[in-house]
């Protein structure tokens, strides 16, 4: 268990992104402790020196065995405490804004993280508690990252919106056709405001990765040594995406890039990027399954009882099969779905599990013309299905489309909560109280206001 824990441990308290359910808490130690100090002043809270080093453990883990990918140790708390800030004030926003979070919102996220990493909330908590963790500070940064989520999520909602002329100018862009490109990146960010000598530090440091990476160092090991993204820990990864989730500048340089290759150092609006192209593929064909089909849904109520339901299911279904009643007539008088009822129980065409899976697993079974047995879609609502007809559908024009909205959305929601959070930092008030703790560009104070 010990092994698998120690797999699954990312640093929870660092996401400024949407909540992954891989996370899992750091380990508290549970030797004596020094007496705690301030290590951040952040607005009206504080970062202490523990929580620091649960964060810096927590990394440590993580890169168990691959330790060579990590910066030294003091370049690695600067980023980690730089994270933690940057958390803090999100928490912070979002609390100002009134965002709350319901005992249902953490119950939900911690049964989101048990699932996806294959365990029961208990055995989470057995895990959590293993590692000398606490289930309950666990708990308490999981409604933290949902608090930011919900703070994203408005950013997102009064700063985005997309128009069906901004999907049509992407789909006639040669560069959106062009497929998708798998990218990581190393960000070195300036701060809002920056001054000549900040441009200059940002282009020393971008310069300094690039010949790292030249140097025989592994990007992943670059970016999470030299960049300031919230990725920078998971190697700056940026995944799949397509040419028109690139900025406009970054475009050609990357159209004409070969897998594996990295750019120099690109100048954009708030610093600089390091692109590494790890792999390209072409757009594909989007062909699916539809059926078209016809139902009668019986459902319980106050009324109607579950035997009861299942013997009017039954009865309808010996009306269609052996009295050779019309199916259609029975279904605007008995079913209880009020999206089909009136249209004789038809479903139109509709790609496969889009009624669910109990109703595609019928279907599959059934021939053109043939009705199903009655069965439960769910304790106590019984179901007949005819299957009207299958066909393959071409909606590769229609999977463009969405692809597109998606790809616009995402780069704007990037955009606007990158915005958004130099802001949040340039006007928060942030003192690192240990000099070496410090950044360079800090001269000393490290802080802002």
């Amino acid at each position: 268990m010990k092994q698998i824990v120690t797999s699954l441990l990312i640093l929870l308290a660092l996401a400024a992104a949407p909540l992954h359910a891989q996370l899992l808490p750091q380990a508290q130690s549970k030797q004596p402790q020094m007496i705690d100090r301030i290590v951040a002043v952040v607005n009206d809270g504080v970062i202490l020196q523990s929580d620091l080093d649960q964060a810096m453990q927590t990394v440590m883990q993580q890169y168990a065995g691959h330790s060579e990918q990590l910066p030294p140790h003091q370049i690695l708390e600067r980023q980690v405490l730089q994270r933690l800030i940057l958390m803090k004030l999100q928490v912070q926003k979002a609390a100002e804004q009134g965002v709350r979070v319901s005992n249902q919102d953490i119950n939900q996220a911690t049964e989101n993280v048990a699932k996806q990493n294959n365990m029961t909330v208990d055995q989470l908590r057995s895990a959590i508690t293993q590692q000398g963790g606490s289930f309950a500070q666990f708990q308490q940064q999981l409604a933290e990252q949902v608090m930011v989520q919900h703070l994203r999520d408005s950013v997102i909602r009064n700063n985005v919106s997309i128009t069906d002329a901004e999907i049509d100018n992407m789909l006639k862009n040669p560069a959106y056709s062009g497929g998708e490109v798998h990218l990581a990146h190393i960000r070195v960010s300036m701060p809002s405001g920056g001054s000549a000598s900040d441009l200059q530090a940002a282009q020393n440091k971008a310069e300094a990765a690039v010949k790292a990476i030249h140097g025989g160092m592994d990007f992943n090991s670059a970016a999470i040594r030299y960049s300031d993204a919230d990725d920078a820990l998971k190697g700056g990864d940026l995944g799949w995406r397509s040419l028109d989730e690139i900025p406009p500048a970054f475009v050609d340089i990357v159209t004409k890039m070969k897998p594996g290759q990295v750019t120099p150092p690109l100048r954009g609006p708030n610093g600089f990027q390091i692109l590494k192209l790890i792999g390209r593929r072409a757009p594909q064909a989007k062909v699916v399954t539809e059926y078209h089909a016809r139902q009668i849904l019986i459902k319980p109520t106050e009324l109607v009882t579950e035997a009861q339901v299942k013997k009017k299911i039954n009865d309808l279904y010996r009306r269609i099969v052996d009295k050779h009643e019309d199916f259609a007539k029975l279904a605007k008088e008995n079913s209880d779905d009020d999206t089909t009822a009136n249209a004789g129980g038809d479903m139109d065409w509709f790609p496969a599990n889009a009624w669910g899976a109990s109703i595609q697993q019928k279907l599959d079974s059934l021939q053109d013309g043939q009705v199903s047995k009655p069965f439960e879609v769910q304790k106590g609502v019984w179901d007949i299905v005819q299957r009207l007809g299958v066909r393959e559908k071409d909606r590769t024009d229609e999977e463009r489309r969405n692809q597109a909205r998606q790809a616009i959305g995402n780069r704007k929601a990037q955009e606007a909560y990158e915005n958004f959070l130099r802001q949040l930092r340039s006007t928060g008030y942030v003192n690192i109280r240990v000099p070496s703790l410090r950044e360079p560009k800090d001269n000393g104070t490290g802080s802002s206001t």
